[in-house]
């Protein structure tokens, strides 16, 4: 058999057999990647520099800093504190929400901490002043989308790295601004659905209650900033800046080093870097230009972005979009705009696939599993489960449609 398509296969065969069996998909990959190293004559100690460590390294330092942070409820006394700034404004809380969700996000720890956070914070203030908790959840988790694409957070420096072997750069604030609007979009659509303009306040809301911040978590929150500054203004590499905040901090005892550590995603780090392994080999091999073929063989100049869209909306229902999606769809993103040509913009294809693996949102997603999770923990009626079931799918379906359609409409290559 063609090894470029046996390559291929293995990667497939990996994320499904991973899925299927609960087991990580990255170290699935792994063990794959050796049986395909074997067969195609590739050394051990080829098949070991496919381990990211660069990649493992940033990923590592940014969720330790904010497991720290998130340890010692920093964050999540902040939001409360802003929130009970608007009273009795209901109209305020969604767009409030989405704030929020976008500035947890874009902060550093990227989507899967803020995903986490921002339904078990969405639901009791829904329930307290009269909205529906799946609307308000919903549009929260838009605001994480909408700041999950920039140079600090996981998934910015997942993409950036994939694409600079491609030689491709100057995409992320395009697709930052495709990801924000597509956001906007879908947050408007499900408010006007749930009729969020109708609701008025509840008289229990107590615009006075205030929490106050500790010691610790005012020192946490000095942290996050300075690590922000030393990234975005002097260049520090995300992972590096994160361990030297975390360790001053731990130092300063604003956190339990035990419990930060505990925190860290260890099943996420080894997800993406574990798929990574067994890409190197795929890459290595053709397995990727020929997957680039097949998807550009079926492509135009205006199906191109929605075909993209679909693929990765479609594959993150059942797979991680930052372990599994992004590592699978961006490295073919240079060879189908040279495929397929005529216009074909980079820009737009990494764009639908960023975009779309994020904004799904149906019940086997993680979006949408915390979500279902937070609600029935929250006092979710009985049968309650099966409803959200059915409805978060409807909203996924939405989420896809909307993509397609403005990728069809060129706004991805227009932004």
């Amino acid at each position: 058999m063609n090894l470029a398509l046996l390559s291929l296969i293995a990667l497939i065969a990996a994320i499904v057999v991973g899925f299927y069996k609960k087991i990580n998909i990255g170290i699935l990959s792994i063990g794959v990647a050796l049986v395909m190293g074997r067969i195609a004559g590739i050394s051990d100690k080829a098949i070991i520099k496919g381990f990211d460590a660069s990649l493992f390294m940033t990923l590592l330092g940014v969720t330790f800093l904010f497991s720290i942070i998130n340890e010692n409820k920093a964050l999540l006394i902040g939001a409360k504190k802003i929130v009970r700034l608007i009273g009795k404004r209901t109209w305020l809380l969604p767009i409030l929400m989405y704030a929020i969700g976008y500035a947890i996000c874009a902060a550093g720890p990227g989507a899967i901490p803020s995903l986490a956070l921002m339904p078990a914070f969405a639901i009791p203030l829904a329930k307290e002043m009269g909205f529906d908790p799946l609307m308000l959840c919903l549009i929260a988790d838009c605001g994480v989308f909408s700041g999950r694409m920039n140079s600090i957070t996981p998934e910015g420096v997942l993409i950036t790295g994939i694409l600079e072997k491609q030689k491709i750069s100057g995409f992320m604030l395009h697709l930052n601004i495709g990801m924000t609007v597509t956001a906007i979009i879908l947050s408007i659509i499900i408010y006007v659905y749930y009729k969020g303009y109708r609701v008025i306040a509840s008289k229990n809301v107590d615009k006075n209650s205030t929490v106050k911040f500790s010691k610790q978590q005012v020192v946490s929150l000095f942290g996050l900033l300075a690590m922000v500054i030393m990234v975005m203004f002097f260049k520090f590499n995300p992972g590096l800046a994160a361990f030297l905040i975390g360790i001053i901090l731990l130092m300063l005892g604003v956190a339990d080093e035990r419990k930060s550590i505990k925190g860290i995603p260890w099943g996420v780090l080894l997800l993406v870097t574990g798929v990574g392994v067994l890409m190197q080999i795929s890459i290595s091999l053709g397995g990727i230009k020929l997957l680039s073929h097949a998807l550009a063989s079926i492509m135009n100049k205006y199906t191109a972005g929605a075909i993209m869209g679909v693929t990765a909306g479609t594959m993150s229902w059942f797979v991680s979009g930052l372990g599994v999606v992004f590592p699978t769809l961006m490295p073919t993103v240079g060879g189908i705009a040279h495929l397929v040509g005529n216009g074909v913009s980079i820009n737009e294809l990494v764009s639908a696939i960023g975009i779309a693996a994020t904004i799904t949102v149906g019940p086997t997603t993680t979006t949408g599993s915390l979500i279902m999770a937070t609600i029935m923990t929250e006092g979710g009626s009985k049968g309650e489960e099966n409803k959200i079931f059915i409805r978060l799918w409807a909203w996924t379906l939405v989420a896809l449609a909307l993509v397609s359609i403005l990728a069809i409409l060129g706004v991805y290559r227009i932004l």
